[in-house]
């Protein structure tokens, strides 16, 4: 089969059934495209390159299939750095094709051309780059399995135009390919025997045990082996903002959010004899600056790759292995003392939905307040009501994630909830929302994003018009940069504000102008009948909800308690 080494490019990864792929095509691509189009191939023009890679990674969040996204050489493929390193660090899946120069002529100046090799390579788990046609379906296959194998991530198919054009006679068996690498994970470990022996022990002695749950069981699929595991047992569980979802927000052994944010997780935590950390990497955000668990916990670190057990804390026992697998060996191991765990941990589980129940109690003004701009406790509280419990949320990086993390409930196990947590860039919220929609086109999306995040996403609205997304995009507008001017109220007070307001601006008429639905929304009694008329337009529609301006009000503290601020430190 003599063809273009594009469409050798293009055949093998049509052969791997790749439900979405956005790009910006340059002439080094070329015959990768002419060849999409005749093998039909799911293939979109995106405007903006970072946001074709934050729009694959919602889709293979969503699906645990791989994203694929293309690039041209230069400007195209920088663009792709921050959406690469989301994924890099919240072990997404990805395969980014980037075209590069033409190698007869390599750095004599050829337009657009940079060092993108070396700028990308660390932004990525691997870069493969391709030096010969004959190489190509060999390549791919490879990008494919590093990308699903282990901690998953993203890989970059570096191909410059003298390969792309180039014609190779290729056997057709060079585009068969092992679907398992399709998604995650392609491959599953257990820890050692001796291992979940000794964790089994330290289950069985504890009289508080806990368990706090990562972005890990999401990439595991374990959540019905976590809630067999924890319900069997009756050990609570508290969940990162990546891990929500872990377990249904639902289930009694529910103890929510922990870390920077909670509603009752981290006095639990402290007060816990065990703590069982889950696909968690234990990071700034989840441990509260490195805080939580306290200094003195026992813990059991249960990760799929071995360099994140103990990296930000002393533990009692790493377990290094797949987060499902994990949890039915060791479920195995505990099963003939289950029931008399059960028994004896059932005062102190007994009492979590309590808890719970009188944290609701003491936030409730803030859940169902009426003032006027809306508070957004009141418009995440009808948001658990009205949005479907298979409905996915979005929130995009900041303000939106941590709102959504604590305040949003996850009706069932799984990943419903799609924040950007990998990098916390801001602008994944409209991107996502594409994403999300086409991974799974007849459930209910939405995203909510900021009006700075809007600002540099608008112009993907004619993409998710254009792709006949439906998902509707919920604007926090505060005409502000929200999360830096509610932290400059707490460092420097009412006379602190610097380069943090933006212009006051009405995006339902800037939605209007596109060609979208647009509602604009100020009356909080008015939000949940213009969510619902959002989620049942055909289409993309935008919802422009008007916010506190107040900056004391801003981040998320629903319970009011007052922040324990020092300087030098960070509440968000």
């Amino acid at each position: 089969m003599n063809i273009t080494a594009g469409e050798a490019l293009a055949r093998t990864v049509a052969a791997f059934k790749p439900g979405l792929m956005l790009g910006m095509g340059g002439f080094q691509l070329l015959p990768f495209y002419d060849a999409a189009r005749r093998l039909g191939l799911p293939h979109h023009l995106i405007n903006d390159e970072r946001a074709a890679i934050f729009a694959a990674d919602a889709y293979a969040k969503a699906t645990g299939r791989v994203g694929v996204v293309d690039a041209t050489l230069g400007p195209g493929a920088t663009n792709l750095v921050t959406g690469l390193v989301e994924s890099l660090n919240a072990g997404v899946p990805i395969v980014a094709i980037v075209g590069d120069t033409h190698r007869d002529h390599s750095w004599k100046n050829m337009t657009q051309e940079s060092r993108q090799c070396e700028i990308l390579r660390p932004a990525v788990k691997e870069l493969l780059d391709v030096t010969t046609p004959l190489r190509v379906p060999e390549l791919v296959k490879r990008a494919f399995a590093i990308a699903t194998s282990g901690r998953p991530g993203p890989v970059v198919i570096n191909i410059p135009e003298s390969v792309t054009h180039a014609e190779w006679d290729y056997d057709e068996t060079e585009f068969e390919v092992n679907e398992a690498f399709a998604s995650i994970p392609a491959y599953r470990t257990r820890p050692a025997s001796a291992a979940l022996l000794q964790a089994a022990h330290l289950v069985a002695e504890s009289e508080r045990p806990i368990i706090l749950a990562g972005g890990g069981v999401h990439l595991s699929g374990a959540w019905s082996e976590l809630t067999e595991f924890a319900e069997a047992l009756n050990i609570p569980v508290a969940h990162t903002m990546t891990g929500k979802g872990a377990i249904s927000d639902d289930n009694p052994l529910s103890a929510g959010l922990f870390g920077r944010y909670d509603r009752i997780a981290n006095t639990l935590i402290a007060e816990s004899d065990l703590v069982i950390t889950i696909g968690c990497k234990l990071g700034e955000i989840a441990t509260k600056r490195y805080t939580v668990p306290p200094a003195n916990s026992r813990v059991i670190q249960i990760d799929s790759v071995a360099e994140e057990i103990g990296r930000t804390r002393e533990i009692e026992l790493g377990l290094w292995g797949d987060a499902r697998e994990t949890l039915v060996a060791l479920h195995e191991e505990l099963s003939e003392q289950a029931e008399g765990i059960r028994q004896k941990n059932a005062a102190y589980t007994g009492a979590i939905p309590e808890k719970m129940a009188a944290w609701k109690t003491s936030v409730r003004a803030r859940l169902e307040s009426t003032e006027v701009p809306i508070n957004m406790a009141r418009a995440l509280n009808e948001i658990n009501e009205i949005l479907p419990a298979d409905g996915y949320l979005i929130a995009d990086g900041g303000f939106a994630a941590h709102w959504g993390a604590l305040l949003f409930d996850a009706k069932q196990a799984g990943r419903q909830f799609l924040p950007d947590r990998g990098f916390a860039s801001i602008g994944y919220g409209l991107p996502g929302a594409i994403g999300a929609s086409l991974a799974s086109p007849e459930t209910a999306v939405l995203a909510i994003t900021g009006d700075g995040g809007f600002n540099m996403m608008l112009g993907e609205l004619e993409t998710a018009r254009r792709l006949g997304t439906n998902a509707t995009i919920m604007i926090v507008n505060n005409a502000a940069s929200g999360y830096i001017k509610a932290l400059q109220h707490l460092m420097y007070g009412e006379e602190g504000y610097h380069a943090s307001d933006l212009e006051e601006t009405n995006f339902a008429e800037v939605a209007q102008a596109m060609g979208v639905h647009g509602v604009r929304v100020e009356d909080p009694d008015a939000f949940g009948d213009s969510l619902r008329e959002c989620l049942a337009t055909p289409g993309i529609s935008v919802l422009d909800v008007v916010v506190t301006r107040d900056p004391a009000k801003m981040l998320p503290g629903v319970d009011s308690r007052a922040a324990k601020f020092k300087k030098g430190d960070r509440i968000a």
